[in-house]
C-alpha cells in the first residue's frame, strides 16, 4: 500500500469517526452534565451545605463516604433491611466529582433502560445530593456504585446494602 493511499484511508477513517466521537461527548437526554441519559435536574434543597471531608486514599474507599452521604440525605427513600429476591431495576453508575465534591459527569456502566423513570430518579438524586464529601487526599474522584431499586421506589446502594432475601 502506498503512503498516499494509507494517508487517504486514515483521513477517511478520522472523518467518519469524528461525528461519532463528538456524539459520545454530548448529553443524549439534554441533561445538566455530560453522560446524563435523562433531563433530570437537581431538586432544590433548603439551606446551603458545606461538603464534608473524606480521608479516603483510594476511589474504592471513597465509595463508602459517598454512599453514606446519599443515605444521610435520602433516609426515607432507603429500603430498610434485606431487599426482596427480585428487584425492579439495577443500575451501575460512575459519577465523576471535582475537587469540591460537585458532579462533573455521569457514566452509566449498566443502565436500567427498561425503567427510564429509575434512570431519571437516580440522576436527579445524584445531582441533588451534591456537594459530595471532598476527597482531600484524591482531589477529583470517580465514585462507582450499583443502585438496587425496589418496585416501591426505595433503594439501596450496593456499598451499604443489607443483601437480599432468599427465594
Amino acid at each position: 500500500m502506498t503512503l498516499q493511499r494509507l494517508a487517504h484511508r486514515l483521513a477517511l477513517a478520522c472523518g467518519l469517526s469524528l461525528p461519532l466521537w463528538l456524539a459520545g461527548c454530548s448529553t443524549p437526554g439534554g441533561g445538566a452534565v455530560p453522560g446524563q441519559l435523562s433531563d433530570a435536574v437537581a431538586a432544590s434543597r433548603s439551606g446551603t451545605r458545606a461538603p464534608s471531608p473524606s480521608a479516603a486514599t483510594t476511589e474504592r474507599a471513597y465509595r463508602h463516604d459517598a454512599a453514606a452521604h446519599v443515605y444521610a440525605l435520602n433516609g426515607q427513600r432507603i429500603y430498610p433491611g434485606q431487599l426482596p429476591p427480585l428487584l425492579y431495576a439495577i443500575g451501575t453508575l460512575q459519577v465523576r466529582l471535582d475537587a469540591q465534591g460537585q458532579v462533573e459527569s455521569l457514566h452509566w456502566m449498566r443502565a436500567p433502560t427498561h425503567a427510564p423513570e429509575v434512570i431519571a430518579e437516580i440522576e436527579r438524586t445524584v445531582l441533588s445530593d451534591a456537594p459530595y464529601p471532598v476527597a482531600t487526599r484524591l482531589g477529583k474522584v470517580t465514585w462507582t456504585d450499583t443502585w438496587l431499586w425496589d418496585k416501591s421506589g426505595r433503594f439501596q446502594l450496593d456499598t451499604l446494602s443489607e443483601g437480599q432475601q432468599q427465594q
